[in-house]
């Protein structure tokens, strides 16, 4: 009898694979939110499609791509016709949501006080210890995620999911002024009231924890507000210095004295190449250096 040859099993081995290069869409947005929060990059600058993609060695198809993915958070706003523009954060807009924020989320806690479990509790504890490392790493864009998740985690909780996407939703509407002018102060106070909370929630005091996520929302509402004021008159002073030609970039200065429209061109191509260009690549010290000049004006 002919014995046949098989093949020895080779045991599977667990192979440690190191964490995925994050994608060329994914590179931009993320160097698009870090300008926003750092604010290198002002409400209503002008995001050119083919500037990005001369910066980060892409096709114009990713850099829409990165622009649609911005536009969907409310980060960028695209305009038929002119293109993408970092997004106006409004006043009263922003106002609204906090007063419907107001009616739909105390109602949210007075009835998850009735039905907190442990489960709920270690997980509501858990997204409090991670917001509390954000936000003492200064992670600007991790902690107003977390800190906008923690209510969204609570109206998951009812196992209401048409509820939880509605608050999403509210809460992406604020965002961009959340990541602009929130302090590290602000939320340090912020991620304070969570955790009183998540307390009131633990001792199933609905009338506490509804009280509490009020006066939350309502100290949020005014601290952001009142951020905005300030930094709208920071940039209308900044305006003014440069409508004189103080502060002005060489090539700006020399563009001033020429046609108005250069002069915009002008100041669209210095704010994308030295606010954006300094977050892809950070070795530019140069030109970050340029960019902080330009800050301290504002």
């Amino acid at each position: 009898m002919t014995k046949v040859a098989t093949k020895a099993k080779v045991p599977l081995k667990l192979v440690r694979t190191a964490a995925p290069e994050p994608s060329s869409t994914q590179r931009i947005v993320e160097a698009i939110v870090e300008a926003i929060v750092e604010r290198r990059l002002m409400p209503g600058t002008k995001l050119v499609e083919a500037q990005l993609g001369e910066l980060f060695s892409v096709s114009r198809t990713v850099v829409r791509q990165a622009l649609n993915q911005l536009s969907r958070d409310r980060l960028v706003t695209l305009e038929p016709a002119r293109g993408a523009f970092v997004a106006r954060p409004g006043i009263e807009e922003a106002h609204q949501v906090f007063a419907a924020r107001q009616l739909i989320e105390s109602a949210i806690v007075r009835e998850l006080a009735s039905r907190i479990t442990p489960a709920h509790l270690a997980t509501l504890r858990t997204h409090l210890r991670h917001e509390r490392e954000a936000v003492a790493r200064t992670d600007v864009p991790g902690r107003t995620r977390l800190l906008a998740d923690f209510h969204v985690v609570l109206a998951r909780m009812l196992g209401n999911e048409v509820l939880a996407q509605l608050l999403a939703d509210l809460l992406s509407r604020s965002s961009l002024i959340a990541l602009m002018y929130q302090s590290s102060h602000s939320a340090e106070h912020s991620q304070a009231e969570h955790v009183a909370i998540v307390d009131a929630l633990e001792r199933r005091d609905a009338r506490a924890a509804a009280k509490l996520m009020n006066h939350h929302l309502d100290a949020a509402d005014l601290q952001l507000l009142s951020a905005v004021f300030l930094a709208q008159h920071q940039l209308a002073r900044l305006h003014a210095l440069r409508s004189h030609g103080a502060g002005r970039p060489a090539q700006l200065a020399a563009a001033a004295d020429g046609d108005g429209l250069q002069v915009g061109q002008a100041q669209q191509a210095v704010d994308l190449r030295l606010h954006l260009l300094a977050v892809g690549d950070p070795d530019a010290v140069g030109q970050r250096r340029q960019v902080a000049v330009l800050d301290e004006l504002q």
